[in-house]
């Protein structure tokens, strides 16, 4: 294809100046030999459709994506849940030691009591 663009070109000049080589003229050929290595015929392939691509592409990413959310999420909930729990343990202590303390007041209310009668 470039032989045949670069072709008029060359016939212009050749026209025009006549003190140019003769080897700068010649165009691009291939010989028989390296046309013969050439023809060896290519494996058939079926073909693969860009709709079929794309929708492969699609499910591909779509997947991967979703792969990638499902493990970010089961992460956070691991994370939100281990302090949820911390949170939980915390609540439980500070309930015992305010009914350690409501007891002992109970206790001391109590001797109170006993001792005024």
């Amino acid at each position: 294809m470039a032989s045949r663009i670069l072709t008029p070109t060359l016939r212009s000049t050749r026209a025009i100046s006549t003190s140019t080589p003769s080897l700068a003229l010649r165009s691009f050929h291939s010989s028989p030999a390296r046309l013969a290595d050439v023809a060896t015929p290519l494996p058939v392939r079926k073909p693969y459709g860009a709709f079929r691509g794309g929708l492969m592409g699609f499910l591909l990413g779509s997947t991967l994506a979703g792969a990638g959310v499902y493990y970010y999420v089961l992460e956070e909930y691991k994370v939100s849940n281990e302090l949820l729990t911390e949170d939980i343990y915390t609540l439980q202590s500070s309930v015992q030691r305010v009914h350690s303390y409501v007891q002992s007041l109970e206790e001391k209310l109590a001797e109170l009591e006993r001792k005024k009668k």
